[in-house]
């Protein structure tokens, strides 16, 4: 799909390399500018064969040089990488590129219809913009975090970075749109990505709900208030998700049970004094983890087993479409795109590997 599409990439961490290894496998060349010392991600948290996981997992198929930007070769030469490329992204605290002489301006020089994508926590301006945080503090300004509580109310501690990927989705979204804009207008065009406003535009439902009615954890169907839309442990200590919002799919749920009593109960709450939460707490208990997961592909009700990570690769469905896959280079990799099929794949380069062969593109 975006083969032809050149794509130089100077972000680090996460949020830039997930959203340029998505890129790279709809087709675009990735060519991936690090400092002498490299990406941070590669020597940081659990590392393989001295590499950070991190950067094993979201830098395949990309091609790796090292320049020095702060000297006079190494930025001539990464304004000449963009002088033949369609894309920027990078990552760096607002104005660090500017100081570089990499900045929107200086590079609309050498390529006036660049798309010039820049990613950051708090946009590029105002008294936030300049300040360092990480994923739990955007989601903690944005409102998410207050989203994900225990029942005592606390704030969980996510196990997962959901704000870097959404800024790396939404910083593909507005490449490919503004590649799109390109192709119909001719134009180049700028782009800053606040990872903190991305997870703010998850909030509409939770925003107008809360300004009508004072409720302030989004569509009360939604948030484990009911019996039909919880979360219930089986006899084993092992979860079950039920869905079944509509009625069909509660009325299926309860005659495959035998329990045509509780069919009025449908949209009855999760509380203690409710006897018919009580008997589907109790329920789930007499069934093992496995026993419910034959009973919900058996029954067409909106259930679905809580797997854990290490379960994925072997579950049937996305063992049928290779999402979680073994790499040639000895790891494991996750598909970006599941409905398509990956090309030959190049294992995440070593530091400045493709040097030779990207200077020689641009400068023959």
């Amino acid at each position: 799909m975006l083969k032809g599409i050149k794509v130089i990439d100077f972000t680090n961490y996460l949020p830039g390399p997930f959203a340029t290894l998505r890129l790279a496998e709809l087709g675009a060349e990735i060519i991936k500018v690090e400092s002498p010392e490299g990406d941070p991600a590669r020597n940081t948290g659990v590392l393989k064969d001295n590499t950070g996981l991190v950067f094993l997992a979201n830098n395949r198929q990309k091609k790796s040089i090292a320049l020095n930007l702060r000297e006079k070769a190494g930025l001539e030469t990464a304004l000449s990488l963009i002088s033949h490329a369609d894309v920027v992204i990078e990552s760096f605290r607002p104005g660090v590129m500017g100081k570089l002489g990499l900045g929107y301006e200086a590079v609309q020089q050498v390529r006036p219809d660049i798309i010039y994508c820049s990613i950051s926590g708090y946009g590029q301006t105002g008294p936030l913009s300049k300040l360092g945080n990480h994923d739990i503090n955007y989601m903690a300004l944005s409102g998410v975090l207050a989203q994900l509580k225990d029942q005592q109310g606390r704030p969980i501690h996510p196990s997962i970075t959901l704000a870097d990927y959404l800024g790396g989705f939404a910083a593909n979204e507005r490449i490919l749109a503004g590649l799109v804009s390109r192709l119909l207008t001719g134009k180049g065009s700028y782009h800053s990505i606040s990872i903190t406003d991305q997870l703010v535009s998850l909030l509409g439902n939770h925003v107008l709900v809360e300004k009508e009615t004072g409720e302030g954890s989004g569509i009360n169907v939604l948030n484990g208030s009911i019996i039909s839309y919880a979360i219930y442990e089986t006899k084993d200590q092992r979860y079950m998700s039920l869905g079944t919002l509509e009625p069909k799919f509660w009325k299926s749920f309860c005659q495959a049970l035998g329990r045509e009593d509780w069919i009025g109960a449908h949209f009855s709450r999760t509380e203690a004094s409710n006897p018919v939460y009580q008997e589907l707490i109790n329920l789930f208990k007499t069934k093992t983890f496995f026993e419910w997961i034959e009973f919900a592909q058996a029954v067409d009700c909106c259930m679905a087993p809580v797997l854990e990570v290490g379960e994925l690769s072997e579950n049937p469905y996305f063992k049928e479409k290779e999402l979680i896959f073994a790499s040639s280079w000895g790891d494991y990799q996750v598909k970006m795109h599941s409905d398509l099929e990956l090309p030959v794949i190049a294992p995440p380069p070593k530091k400045g590997e493709h040097k030779a062969e990207v200077l020689n593109s641009i400068f023959i």
